[in-house]
Order: C-alpha cells, then sequence, then structure tokens
C-alpha cells in the first residue's frame, strides 16, 4: 500500500506541475507530463502520450475558463488553430505506431531542446 501512495503523490505531484506550467506558459501536457511519465513512472512514450492527452483535457478546460476571466483569451483564434490540429493530431497518432519507442523519445527530445533553443535565442 505505501508504494501506492506514493505512486499518487508522484502522480499529484506531476499534475500540479503541469498545471502551474499551463497555466503560466501554456504548455504542461507534452512538455512536462510525459517526460515525468517516462522517466518517474516507467511509461512507454506511446502510453505516456496517450496519459498526457487525457491529462490536457482536463487542465486546457481549467485553463480557459482562468484565462478568459482574466481576457486572456481570443477565441475564435484559439479554433481556428485548433480545428485543423484534430487532422494533425489523427496523422500524428497515426505515425507514432509506426516508429520504435526509442525514435518517438529522440525526436521528441530534439523537439523539446530546439524548443528551449529557440525561446533563448529569441
Amino acid at each position: 500500500m505505501p508504494a501506492m501512495l506514493s505512486r499518487v503523490a508522484r502522480l499529484a505531484l506531476l499534475g500540479t506541475a503541469a498545471g502551474a506550467f499551463s497555466g503560466l506558459f501554456g504548455v504542461g501536457g507534452g512538455t512536462i507530463i510525459v517526460p515525468l511519465l517516462v522517466v518517474w513512472f516507467g511509461y512507454q512514450p506511446r502510453a505516456a502520450t496517450g496519459t498526457s492527452l487525457v491529462a490536457i483535457v482536463v487542465i486546457s478546460l481549467f485553463g480557459t475558463v482562468a484565462h478568459g476571466a482574466l481576457g486572456n483569451l481570443h477565441f475564435a483564434e484559439g479554433v481556428l488553430v485548433g480545428v485543423p490540429a484534430v487532422a494533425g493530431v489523427v496523422a500524428g497518432a497515426a505515425v507514432q505506431q509506426r516508429v520504435s519507442q526509442r525514435m518517438l523519445a529522440g525526436i521528441f527530445s530534439l523537439l523539446l531542446l530546439a524548443s528551449a533553443v529557440g525561446l533563448v535565442v529569441r
């Protein structure tokens, strides 16, 4: 039972960090949840991605409401980005099933690194 509590506590900590980063920077799912599910919990990248997407639904709903109340929401533009993203998510999920877990982790790592460099250089 203590190992289960430890796992629940770590999942709660992960959720808290993801929520904080989501509210602060608009990120949390892919950049926080996926790497920590892989490192802390031993998830394979595919399972971490799917689990993260479930969490993002909850995080996004509350983040949208909070930022809407603060006047930080451009709803039409969000929909304009989100609707075509559905096609991208379907395509991405299909591609994900065709590459190895190792390659998936490597590609994701490179994306995070490139994003970090882009933010610092900017």
